[in-house]
């Protein structure tokens, strides 16, 4: 009888889960090999101007914003399984055609196209794993889930460091290439996945029409307090380290002018620390609350970006790596109870429309922020802007810490009311 329990306990013996996690492995592995390799050749090789490097995320993110809600809506409505297939074809295919691009002219629109084909695949995997997983399994596939991104940090990075050591930015871009076919063929080889989704309420949803699915979406989380109190803050968040985030490069040319692969090692000592901690976090369960990892993790991202503002040119690539584990730390403390606390309070047939509007709200501010950034960098150089805004996610975290009560406070009668009214 134990056995039989820890056999349905376990995520492992769910085939469907399995096969779906593994092509989000994958894809998630090429994918940083791809964001390493693009940094490095824009920033390095091609030497653009901090304002040039602020719009790359700009253009990955505005297909988000005129996309997200849309997108999250077709998770919802149309068969997940193929929307994931469709993606990974298409995006494969025009990660092909950046090896071409000779310049930021040709390279920002790819980035765009591709972006734009990705923006369904979010909602569309959440929403698929929302269906196949139950819900005592949800807080194991969050864990699972941001296990993956974060050992992804490790692999790709330092692999990806290996080969622009040898070889050039445009196999690290190939290889994001094979990779996203790899993927593909793992979720072509899921044959029974309607029979998992029998063991959800199926909702029948194919006769109403894609404006009320999206109002529908919409007046559930400007309904939920927790809900839209947890996606401002989120945005809060997102808008200070989105400041600095694609100017790392910029840092690492003061601080290592010659170190094309300082930023790999950074983004890998980041992955070591996110997965340490989202291992031991996932033996601790629920005895640390979501909202208050997620405060936590804040405060340890933004203790360690001021960190890297403060380093000097010559200062030991030690550095570099602690305060790239600790980042790690709280990325992986924040990211993994953000998207557990998404699922947990969402209704399964609304999972998709839900985190399609926090697709488009977090990318609204990779419009503004990294804008900002790009110009604030180039007057006042990164090591001082870095400080600031490492300052600044350090007073949220803490003002998360110690006002949470009053944030994430929800009546739960009147929470089991709407989602009784949305079901």
């Amino acid at each position: 009888m134990e056995a039989s329990t820890k056999q349905g306990t376990s995520l492992l013996h769910n085939k469907v889960y399995v096969r779906v996690y593994s092509a989000f492995a994958t894809a998630s592995f090429g994918d940083w090999f791809d964001t390493l390799a693009v940094q490095v050749l824009v920033g390095y090789r091609w030497q653009v101007s901090p304002l040039m490097l602020a719009l790359i995320p700009v253009a990955i993110a505005l297909p988000n914003i005129l996309l997200g809600s849309l997108a999250g809506v077709a998770a919802d409505r149309l068969n997940k399984l193929k929307l994931m297939r469709v993606c990974d074809l298409l995006t494969a295919f025009l990660t092909v055609l950046l090896l071409f691009a000779p310049n930021m002219a040709w390279l920002l629109p790819l980035l765009a196209l591709r972006s734009a084909i990705s923006t369904v695949n979010m909602p569309a995997q959440q929403s698929l794993t929302r269906s196949i997983v139950r819900e005592d399994q949800l807080l194991q596939a969050s864990s699972l889930n941001g296990l993956v991104n974060q050992s992804s940090k490790i692999a790709g990075p330092l692999l990806g460091g290996l080969a622009l050591t040898l070889l050039t930015p445009q196999w690290c871009i190939l290889l994001n290439a094979l990779l996203r076919g790899c993927s593909y063929l793992l979720l072509l080889s899921v044959r029974n996945i309607r029979t998992e989704e029998k063991l959800m309420p199926e909702v029948p949803e194919e006769h109403i029409p894609l404006r009320t699915m999206w109002k529908e979406g919409w007046s559930f989380l400007l309904g939920s307090r927790l809900l839209l109190n947890l996606m401002l803050f989120g945005l809060t968040g997102s808008l200070a380290i989105q400041v600095i985030d694609f100017q790392f490069t910029s840092l690492f040319r003061v601080f290592s002018p010659t170190g094309e692969s300082v930023l790999g090692w950074m983004v890998a000592a980041s992955g070591v620390g996110a997965v340490m901690i989202i291992l031991i976090l996932g033996k601790l369960g629920e005895v640390v609350s979501s909202t208050l990892r997620i405060s936590m993790g804040y405060v340890l991202i933004g203790g360690s970006v001021a960190g890297l503002g403060l380093l000097q040119p010559g200062s030991s690539v030690v550095w570099v790596l602690l305060l790239g584990f600790v980042l790690g730390i709280g990325n992986g403390t924040a990211a993994v109870a953000f998207n557990y606390m998404l699922q947990k309070e969402t209704p399964p047939h609304m999972t998709g429309r839900v985190f399609g509007i926090q697709t488009t709200v977090l990318s609204a501010v990779m419009i503004i922020a990294p804008l900002m950034g790009g110009l604030l960098v180039e007057f006042s150089g990164p090591g001082r802007i870095f400080l600031i805004f490492g300052l600044l996610q350090v007073i949220l975290g803490l003002t998360g810490i110690l006002f949470g009560r009053v944030l994430w406070r929800e009546n739960k009668q009147v929470q089991a009311s709407k989602v009784e009214q949305a079901s």
